[in-house]
């Protein structure tokens, strides 16, 4: 019996993952669009954001079968209250990447980001990418130096995300009001998307080593 149940957490966790695989590819295609004014590959992650949706539905579906039937206590609680929060912030995840992808669709054919900014949007796509591919990790497997890290590409993004903003209110900003507007939202989405990311890394780690990342025992 006990056997069955510890499945059944697995089968949680591993939804989780699927769940977040899904949102790092919504996240390199949306970037993809945004650079290259690929609107097919927009369209294509509008269309898939319904896959996230339903990730998520299953997912609290299981967690919530669970405390029904199973009752879960200490560790197995926390990790299935943990798992019903992670979901809420994965499909946020996406939604942030169909915003990406949307303001690619809206655009089209004209470039959303004027070429001076291309490099510091690629880099929040990549590190972005990398971010979900490390949690990825940390919600299948606690995987702490993964979760650690995350840290550290979460205060990249917000680097890049604070440059940008000065280069946008720079008097010298030559590209008008509507492209800056495009891309402080663009940039905001990039930076709750890393947040988000942690967010879930930390809370997934706690529930079953008690630690944060980058907390000692007596920090706790």
């Amino acid at each position: 019996m006990r056997d069955a149940y510890n499945l059944e957490l697995d089968n949680l966790r591993a939804q989780l993952g699927d769940m977040v695989q899904l949102v790092a590819e919504a996240m390199e295609l949306a970037t993809r669009s945004l650079l290259h004014q690929d609107l097919e590959t927009a369209e294509q992650v509008i269309s898939d954001d319904v896959k996230v949706d339903d990730a998520r539905s299953a997912a609290e579906e299981k967690a919530y079968g669970l405390l029904a039937l199973q009752a879960p206590v200490a560790t197995d609680l926390r990790i299935v209250v943990a798992s019903l929060h992670a979901a809420e912030s994965i499909e946020r995840m996406g939604d942030l990447a169909l915003h990406v992808a949307k303001a690619a669709r809206r655009r089209h054919p004209e470039p959303v980001l004027p070429p001076d900014v291309r490099p510091a949007f690629e880099r929040l796509g990549d590190v972005d990418v990398r971010l979900a591919r490390k949690l990825e990790r940390v919600v299948r497997g606690d995987d702490a130096e993964a979760a650690k890290s995350l840290e550290d590409d979460d205060d990249e993004v917000d680097e890049i995300h604070r440059n940008l903003f000065t280069v946008i209110m720079d008097r010298d900003w030559q590209h008008g009001v509507s492209p800056a507007v495009d891309l402080t939202l663009l940039s905001r989405f990039y930076e709750r998307y890393a947040d988000h990311a942690v967010s879930v890394a930390r809370r997934m780690l706690f529930v079953v080593t008690g630690r944060m990342p980058n907390h000692s025992a007596s920090d706790v």
